[in-house]
């Protein structure tokens, strides 16, 4: 999975942190979530804002 995996990541976080409301998490601490997730393998610095938000909307579609 890499950055740009923005569906696949959505459902990896949804699995992973499924009593977390995605609408309120950190930037921070979604990047940190994204790179622990099993089968990521992309570089940190591949990422950016536009990039997490595009994975947290999608991870409020998958919850919802």
């Amino acid at each position: 999975m890499r950055w740009t995996d923005v569906n696949e990541i959505a459902i990896g976080l949804a699995d992973t942190h499924p009593d977390t409301d995605p609408r309120y998490v950190r930037f921070t601490d979604l990047h940190a979530w994204v790179m622990a997730l099993a089968g990521f393998a992309d570089a940190p610095n591949n990422s950016n804002e536009k990039i997490l938000e595009a994975i947290q909307m999608a991870w409020i579609d998958e919850v919802e």
